[in-house]
């Protein structure tokens, strides 16, 4: 099972009040269908996500609130679309971690960092919406560049800290019986029976689904249900000022409805199978094996909103695909530049060829 993004991984037969009579084994395509699934995420993340902070800082003089956060979102997304070839390649050995300890503890941490910095990041683009939408005119103070400046550092100070336990915890495991090392957790350094480890497998897991998901997307929720109240009310007659704010609002909710659809069903299964260390969940053998099966693909779903957001500005927002076209020509013209350079230098070399020959002849 793939243990990148949950705090233990599902394996259920090493637990008591588990049937382990159960057939806990892998869908077999998995092993080569999730490599190629993560390195299409890799390629298209790691290209959209670096076009978006380079059009962000290219458009500094030009830069909105909701920009400085667009482009944190892309970097979270970035840094961890970094390493799915190291999952791709894990998940292509049969679930063999050949990188070593450190790569296991950081990869993980890097994970568990992005689902939290993207989280957090939606949820102060939604609250800054909120603000410039429902209380525009009193609102300036919260809104300037030091509080900005001051969120973005409380963002990535706070998803390092929630983060942490991965860090400390996920390491290599040798497995005698299969002949392989994965890349599991381990609670040795905080309980000497092993029998305790489901209390902080499910402990981890439901806190990770709560701090991560569930509490900024209800706060969401909140800040949506007043703007929407508001926009009905005032936005009848719109000013120019207020199409751009609602054109800008909609992109904001295009990125939160689509990081909830790809990362809900991750996190329903993950909490699913936290319960069901706590015996408060079905414990029968198809119910287990289907969150087995499923996870994978779940957590595919979820590491591609990483690379579908870059997608959804360029479609959505106009400014950004104008920034982004100006940038890609700004490329082209410098590389037509360099290429007539080249050319240019070419026939000069080969005409002096030809003096040459002549000379020599």
């Amino acid at each position: 099972m793939d243990p990148t993004a949950l705090y233990g991984d599902i394996s259920y037969d090493d637990y008591d009040g588990n049937n382990s009579d159960c057939d806990y084994t892998e869908w077999e395509p998995s092993y080569s269908l999730i490599p190629v699934l993560y390195m299409l995420i890799f390629i298209l993340g790691l290209s959209g996500n670096g076009v978006v902070i380079v059009t962000v800082w290219k458009s500094k003089f030009k830069r909105r609130a909701a920009d400085v956060y667009i482009g944190n979102l892309a970097l979270a997304d970035l840094t961890f679309v970094v390493t799915l070839p190291l999952w791709a390649v894990y998940t292509g050995l049969g679930y063999h971690w050949p990188f070593g300890v450190a790569l296991c503890k950081v990869s993980s941490y890097v994970v568990l960092v992005n689902m939290y910095a993207s989280i957090f990041c939606l949820t102060c683009l939604s609250f800054d919406r909120y603000l410039a939408i429902v209380h525009s005119l009193s609102s300036g103070r919260l809104r300037s560049r030091a509080t900005m400046l001051a969120s973005l550092g409380g963002i990535w100070l706070l998803s390092g800290i929630l983060a942490v336990p991965t860090l400390l915890f996920r390491t290599t495991v040798e497995e005698s019986e299969s002949n392989r090392t994965i890349c599991a957790m381990d609670f040795s350094l905080v309980t000497l029976n092993r029998l305790h480890d489901p209390m902080w497998i499910a402990g981890l897991s439901l806190s990770s689904s709560a701090l991560g998901f569930l509490l900024p997307f209800l706060a969401m929720t909140v800040f949506y249900c007043f703007i929407g109240f508001t926009v009905t009310r005032h936005f009848n007659n719109l000013r120019k000022e207020d199409q751009k704010k609602r054109r800008l609002l909609k992109i904001i909710t295009t990125l939160v409805v689509v990081f909830a659809i790809c990362w809900t069903p991750f996190h329903v299964l993950k909490s699913l199978d936290a319960l069901s260390y706590l015996n408060l969940a079905p414990s029968g053998c198809a119910f287990l094996r289907f969150l087995l099966l499923a996870h994978p693909y779940a957590t595919c779903l979820a590491y591609v909103n990483s690379c579908l957001n870059p997608f959804l500005y360029a479609f959505f927002d106009l400014r950004f695909r104008s920034q982004c076209l100006c940038l890609l020509s700004l490329k082209k013209a410098v590389h037509g530049h360099m290429s007539s350079i080249s050319s240019t230098l070419s026939a000069q070399t080969q005409k002096s060829e030809v003096q040459s020959l002549a000379t020599k002849v």
